[in-house]
Order: C-alpha cells, then structure tokens, then sequence
C-alpha cells in the first residue's frame, strides 16, 4: 500500500469509521448497564469526535498537500456511515420517531441515491464536485445528530436538546432535499446525452 494510505487525514478518516461500532455499542449497552446517561454522554462525545474528523482530515489533506486517492474515496463513505448508523440507532431507540423519521429517510434516501449517481457518473468519467451548501448540510445533520444522541441525557442538562435536534432534523433534511436536487440536476444532462 502507498505510504499516502496512512497519512494524516486518511488515519482521521479511517478512526471516523471505527467511531461507528464504537458509538453502537454504547447504545446497546445503555439498555444494559446503568446508569444509562453514561452511556449517551459517550455515544455524543465519540459522535462529536468523529465528525470533528470530518472538517480535519479535509482541511490537513488540502493545506499539507497530501490529498489520496483512498482519501477521496473514504471520505464521504465514512460520512455516510457516521450520519446513517446515528440515524438508524435514534429511530431504534425512538428519539426519532413519528413524523421525524420522515426526515431521517429523506436524509438517507438522498444519500444513497447520490452515491448511486456519483457511481454511475465516475464510470463516465464525470466529476460532481461537492458544493459548498452541501457541506453545510453535512454540518447541520452532524449538529442535528449530536443533540439527539445526548437526547434525554442532554435534556437534563439543557432543557429542550432533543426538540433542538429533532428540529436542526428537518431543516437538514429541507436542505437535504435541494441539493440532492442539484446534484441530480447536475448528473442529468450526463444521463440524458448518452
């Protein structure tokens, strides 16, 4: 393997993927071993971690020059593992549900019909790049997920965490919506030429 595979910003993203098994197993253990509150205050600080990772590995690829080709392809499946297993695990435990889990579908609706898209248009050599509405999109769904992982633990702390999340929620998944509408927009005329 290339030595670039084990430079900074791919570690950071190859512990943003370890994060994941990490943060479920503090879920299945809070239905397990008291008190329950320890065990959502480490899912939350693993899940702050890990998306603290998101911003660090880009940023240190870019300005030390050392940008991967292993890097740009587990970036954004690292992304979609960290939002999609949180989502999954809130909705299991019921912090999402109802009309929410509404939103956390079209959340991961949209990323699985991007990344099919994304395939597609690789194959055909196309490039989409990432915009920078869609980066804020993963910011406010990675806020979203942080307050609804300290969930009730977090209401006791600060009245209303979950509310605040379920309703950072909706409006990631608004803004979900219109850039996934832009990236299909974008891909399109790829699709309708051939």
């Amino acid at each position: 393997m290339s030595k670039r595979a084990f430079n900074l910003p791919n570690m950071l993203t190859y512990a943003r993927i370890l994060a994941v098994p990490l943060i479920v197993l503090c879920f299945y253990l809070e239905g397990r071993i008291r008190p329950t509150d320890w065990w959502r205050w480490a899912a939350f600080s693993i899940f702050i971690a890990a998306s603290i990772t998101d911003y660090l590995d880009g940023y240190i690829a870019r300005i030390w020059k050392q940008t991967s080709n292993i890097g740009k392809m587990l970036d954004p499946i690292a992304d979609k593992l960290l939002v999609s297993a949180a989502l999954l695990l809130l909705a299991y435990d019921r912090t999402i549900d109802k009309w929410s889990l509404w939103a956390a579908i079209i959340i991961l609706c949209r990323e699985i019909l991007v990344s099919g898209l994304r395939e597609y248009l690789a194959a055909l050599k196309v490039s989409v790049p990432v915009t920078q509405l869609a980066k804020w999109k993963t910011t406010i769904q990675l806020v979203a997920i942080g307050f609804l992982l300290a969930g009730p633990a977090g209401d006791k702390v600060l009245p209303y965490t979950t509310e605040i999340g379920l309703a950072l929620l909706w409006v990631s998944a608004i803004v979900t919506l219109y850039t996934g509408y832009d990236y299909f927009r974008a891909g399109l005329k790829h699709i309708i030429d051939e």
